[in-house]
């Protein structure tokens, strides 16, 4: 009789164990998908890009797919010298993703933002080889590092409605990558007292991978692939500061994001068109050379937008 008892409250129990493993495993999915996106936003800056250097993102709509993204990128890249053509470019990068959740407890309902911010440093070396004058080909070897790290405490009554392991990493938790990958640039670059042109074209792809990979919730990695093309012309305006011509600029680029980092921010592409002014300051025993300021406006898919960029020269 004990035994047939004990048969009913398993079959009676079984729907409702059944249930919960398949909201555990929705739980888990919503987690990953929002940790991998995270992840992703790494790849967003440890390739130098115009279009990325300062860019937000944001979402009218507060519910569970609400997200605000922001990136910011400084870096920059030079060859060495004519004698010795090593290129060496570094950059570092910070990114903020604010995604929210919608979570229950008995008869609450609240929504939760999980506050991830994600820094990086990337770094590379590589070598001019010259196709004609003005114009090289030079692949890059890339490697970079950054880390992904929440800055919320979830509360208690939140954690125990929620299993430890899928939200350890949330609850104030980081995350390491590195990435190794390399890239193909050509570039074109014309100096004269009339006008400079400076013209490239990039391929790169940067794998970021975990250092950590034991914790299923956070598996995973991400790629850094896009194809960039740069355009950037100086011409003197007549007028002259700190006995240097004092220099218009004309800039435009265009980045496609391939594979993984296609739409993963809600577009495809972006392209920039610069305008701004340059001050030489070359004749001066000091460190910056040229200093540039140049205003953007950024469109895309569905996407446009404003930046103010500063830039100098050693």
């Amino acid at each position: 009789m004990k035994i047939v008892r004990l048969l009913c409250v398993l079959v009676c129990l079984f729907p409702l164990a059944r249930g919960y493993a398949q909201s555990l495993l929705q739980n888990d999915e919503l987690v990953r998908k929002r940790i991998n996106a995270a992840a992703s936003l790494l790849s967003f800056t440890v390739v130098p890009d115009v279009t990325t250097s300062n860019l937000s993102v944001a979402s009218g709509n507060v519910n569970d797919d609400d997200v605000g993204m922001r990136l910011t990128q400084f870096g920059g890249g030079a060859t060495l010298s004519s004698d010795f053509p090593m290129y060496a470019e570094g950059t570092m990068g910070y990114s903020r993703y604010d995604p929210r959740f919608i979570v229950t407890s008995g008869e609450e309902v609240r929504s939760v933002p999980f506050r991830w911010n994600a820094f990086s440093a990337a770094g590379g070396l590589g070598w001019d080889f010259p196709l004609r004058e003005h114009l090289v080909l030079r692949p890059i070897l890339n490697i970079s590092l950054g880390t992904v790290a929440s800055d919320v405490l979830i509360g208690r009554l939140i954690l125990e409605n929620r299993t430890g392991r899928e939200l350890a990493f949330l609850d104030g938790g980081s995350m390491s990558f590195y990435g190794y990958g390399g890239s193909l640039m050509l570039d074109y670059e014309f100096f004269s007292d009339a006008y400079d042109m400076d013209v490239e074209a990039r391929y790169s792809n940067i794998r970021l991978e975990p250092f950590q990979k034991d914790d299923r919730a956070v598996a995973g990695g991400a790629s850094a692939e896009q194809l960039n093309l740069y355009f950037r012309t100086r011409i003197p305006t007549g007028m002259h500061l700190f006995e240097r011509p004092v220099r218009v600029v004309l800039e435009s680029a265009h980045t496609e994001f391939l594979d993984e980092q296609r739409g993963v921010l809600g577009f495809d592409y972006l392209t920039s068109f610069g305008l701004g002014m340059e001050i030489d300051t070359s004749k001066y025993d000091i460190w910056i050379s040229r200093t540039r300021l140049v205003a953007r406006y950024i469109t895309g898919d569905n996407t446009t937008g404003y930046s103010l960029g500063l830039a100098v020269s050693f």
